[in-house]
């Protein structure tokens, strides 16, 4: 399913505030998650309220910290410029956990009871997933700095969820090349059961095949598993040249079992993904040497880092810290576009000032062409964004890692394409 044009999107966002609003039958039927009270905050009140859904807790809590911080990096700079419509934007954080655990479903209800005009998160697809039903049939944007499952592209959101970060299609495409490019012929995946492994390892799979290359195991994992060495033996047995490992931070279960089994990163090439690269692992000095990795967004600069880093000095990685940024820094542009922050108007003029218009790349720079009646386009810490009409970024940047002895990666190259 393709989602419609942008006129006839705002119609229905405006529409399914109506509907939030008024507790029609047929909304209920569709989105039976929706309550009515946090249904009736979605209508604005001057005072733009971001809420979070971040990991604190779980398989993905490495990826939490510089989210938060990146959020509030922008809040940061939204009221030290002014805020938005003349007040200052409000916060609240809460955890997203896992898909183990319900904990995505209370901290949404507490953010819906609160008011909130936008919620940033899940990294998670899957968790996301879990609560985009709740959070969009409550009239609520859903927005996320690093879902990357194709599913969001044709999923009915009532026009409500947007994300920073491109589907998988492109990161599944660049990481396929760079495997062949780096002469890898035969192929084994270590892949995490759940949407956005999954579909991370589809695109990858097509990448490899067709580039001419094989894929020769596919050992797909329960994350929860107290072991995996039925799915190493698996990938050793295929004797590939290349191991994939798409999945979180169950990889520091996995990789003691590659090395067991002999299949260290001087006999056989690693490659990771945007779930599971980080520079926080614990294991031997050379590990992890000459592993490459694969991270959506663009270079950031040192004085974004230095951004971030005043929100939260104990950073190790940047990872999604733009996107997240970004996505709070769009909310409320749209906002002051809209003149309002009910969600269905920022909802509806989120595309518009991420493209099309004249350059800016900081709120303050934006805000000034708000009130001077210009149209804009915002280009962020993590690319240019400019929505298509499904919600997601037009086109985006890929970053190529490699780690080093110290088990630290750095950048090696740059990707960008269309999505």
């Amino acid at each position: 399913m393709i989602r419609p044009n942008l006129a006839w999107r705002s119609v229905a966002v405006l529409s399914a505030a109506c509907l939030a609003l008024t507790a029609c039958a047929d909304d209920a039927e569709e989105t039976p998650n929706a309550g009515t009270s946090s249904a009736a905050t979605a209508v604005g009140d001057g005072t733009l309220k971001l809420g979070t859904l971040l990991p604190q807790t779980g398989s993905l809590a490495i990826l939490g910290p510089p989210e938060i911080a990146g959020v509030n990096a922008a809040v940061t700079e939204i009221n030290a410029a002014g805020g938005v419509l003349g007040k200052p934007v409000t916060v609240s954080h809460t955890d997203s956990g896992d898909t183990s655990t319900d904990i995505a479903t209370q901290s949404v209800n507490k953010l819906l009871a609160e008011g909130v005009d936008t919620i940033i998160g899940a990294a998670s697809s899957s968790v996301s997933l879990s609560v985009i039903d709740k959070i969009t049939g409550a009239g609520v944007v859903h927005f996320s700095p690093a879902n990357t499952s194709d599913e969001f592209t044709t999923y009915a959101d009532k026009g409500l969820y947007f994300r920073t970060a491109p589907p998988d299609t492109l990161q599944g495409r660049v990481l396929g090349d760079l495997i062949i490019q780096d002469g890898n012929a035969k192929v084994g995946l270590l892949v995490m059961q759940d949407s956005y492994g999954v579909g991370l390892a589809r695109s990858t799979r097509a990448a490899v095949e067709g580039a001419g290359g094989q894929i020769v195991a596919e050992a797909v994992y329960d994350p929860k598993a107290p072991d995996f060495s039925a799915e190493v033996d698996q990938i050793k047995t295929a004797n590939p040249d290349a191991i994939v490992l798409i999945g979180f931070d169950e990889v520091q279960k996995i990789i003691p079992k590659l090395v067991e089994a002999g299949m260290t990163t001087d006999k056989k090439k690693w490659y990771f993904v945007d779930g599971n690269l980080s520079n926080k692992y614990n294991f031997p000095a050379g590990t992890l040497k000459g592993a490459k990795g694969t991270l959506p967004g663009a270079a950031a600069n040192q004085a974004f880092k230095d951004k971030v880093l005043k929100e939260d000095p104990q950073l190790a990685d940047f990872s999604y810290a733009p996107e997240s940024y970004d996505a709070a820094i769009l909310t409320a542009l749209a906002a002051e576009a809209a003149g309002s922050d009910a969600p269905a108007a920022i909802a509806a003029n989120l595309k518009a000032v991420s493209e099309g218009g004249t350059k800016c790349t900081d709120y303050a720079a934006c805000l000034a062409l708000i009130k001077a009646g210009t149209d804009l386009d915002y280009d962020g810490i993590s690319g240019p964004i400019a929505f298509n009409d499904a919600g997601d970024p037009s086109e985006a940047t890929i970053g190529i890692y490699q780690y080093g002895d110290d088990n630290k990666y750095t950048n090696v190259d740059y990707k960008s394409g269309k999505i």
